[in-house]
């Protein structure tokens, strides 16, 4: 069976996490991603290691189904040799520092000479403007899109989310605009230059935030817990954000993971009511709709953690969902790494490597009918520099010794 994207060549100049998650998406849909690493290989192959000499869990997890060559596009040679690459590739992608790809002396304008019709995508910290040049990373674009300062607790200090929203967040997003230049290059057999920033796409995961900002201009925000409002929008913990009010209350025995996140849409109070063993407060005026509930969203939540403290989440949620109640525990990662269903999902994936033995990986999230997703090991350093440079490059069976003893490879 044929992929999406197969026959479709990505050139992957990128390192880290912003940039690998977004060509490693592309290596699951089928595409051919040939890795071009620096001699010394990505960073993240050495960062973090829990094993001696082999690459971390770091690199494996974003470089899956990927072939590697080294290259030193600083070298004449090596400018040469990605120049042939180009040539021979319908995407590009980079997550450098800004400037860096043009200082090599591929410039927009010179990659698009060498192949008009490559899709050029490049991931930056942040836009035109006094940020262009912030060293970006993480928690970094976390920061200044607007997830910190609304997350946490109303008296605690901001947070940042156990989620990569600003790293793969933003691959993610890259991914849609290369997938879209790509699809127009079908009608106007033209490449096009691609701009992410991590600090956009954090924001537009913030979007409801913003929402709110422009609320309060008219009052309070009755969904929120939160008893004062200035002109900002608050932290509020574990608040929805949404039109429903929810909350995690705590199960029994009381661990660090023994909650259940909570949602109480309107028709969901009087099996909640009959569950707490308080019934009348179906019909109680003070507590029968969600108008007067929302006022009073700590209380209510209180009451619910009394009931869900004496049950272990699993039966909380067992009596939940017999209800129809929208629910759902919160879920360790050593639970979630020991999922049946995840790894019945292949979005839990054991991958066998040469250096680390068998380790686990997260498989494609995207699933399509036609297409479907092997998740292979991620490629050794220069594991494909015979392969591509001789197979499918022409260089001599001569030259490659010496392009190694060069340090051009």
């Amino acid at each position: 069976m044929t992929k999406a994207l197969e026959g479709v060549r990505v050139l992957d100049m990128t390192h880290v996490q912003s940039g690998p998650s977004a060509t490693q998406i592309l290596a699951w849909l089928g595409a051919d991603v040939v890795k071009v690493e620096a001699p010394t290989g990505d960073i993240t192959r050495k960062q973090l290691r829990d094993l001696p000499d082999a690459d971390s869990l770091y690199f494996t997890m974003l470089n899956s189904n990927k072939r590697s060559v080294t290259l030193n596009a600083k070298t004449e040679r090596g400018k040469e040799i990605l120049t042939e690459l180009i040539r021979r590739s319908d995407i590009m992608v980079e997550n450098f520092a800004p400037g860096a790809v043009d200082r090599m002396g591929f410039t927009w304008d010179r990659i698009r000479e060498i192949n008009p019709r490559i899709v050029y995508a490049s991931i930056k910290g942040f836009g035109d403007g006094p940020y262009t040049n912030f060293k970006a990373y993480e928690v970094v674009a976390q920061a200044m899109g607007g997830s910190m300062s609304t997350t946490g607790f109303e008296d605690g200090p901001p947070l940042a989310t156990g989620a990569q929203i600003g790293d793969s967040g933003t691959g993610m997003h890259a991914v849609a605009g290369i997938l879209a230049a790509l699809y127009q290059r079908t009608h106007t057999g033209r490449g096009q230059r691609v701009n992410v920033a991590m600090q956009h796409a954090v924001l537009n995961l913030c979007r409801v935030k913003l929402r709110d900002q422009q609320r309060l201009a008219h009052g309070p925000l009755a969904e929120y817990p939160n008893e004062d409002f200035g002109d900002e929008v608050p932290r509020s913990g574990n608040a929805s954000g949404g039109g429903q009010p929810g909350w995690a209350v705590k199960c029994a025995p009381g661990g660090p993971n023994d909650y259940v996140y909570v949602i109480v849409q309107p028709v969901g109070w009087q099996p909640i009511a009959e569950l707490l063993g308080r019934p009348e407060l179906a019909d109680d005026p003070e507590w029968a709709t969600p108008e007067a509930r929302l006022p009073k969203l700590g209380k209510m939540f209180q009451m619910i953690e009394e009931w869900t403290r004496t049950l272990p989440k699993w039966q909380v949620l067992e009596a939940l969902n017999n209800h129809n109640i929208p629910c759902g525990p919160i879920l360790s990662t050593k639970e979630i790494i020991e999922d049946a269903s995840l790894a019945a999902n292949e979005i839990v994936v054991k991958v066998e490597h040469p250096e680390r033995g068998s380790y686990v990986t997260v498989g494609s999230p995207l699933k399509l009918s036609d297409s479907p997703v092997e998740v292979e090991r991620s490629p050794l350093l220069g594991e494909h520099n015979e392969e591509i440079y001789l197979g499918e490059l022409g260089l001599s069976h001569e030259e490659l010794p010496l392009l190694k003893a060069q340090g051009v490879i």
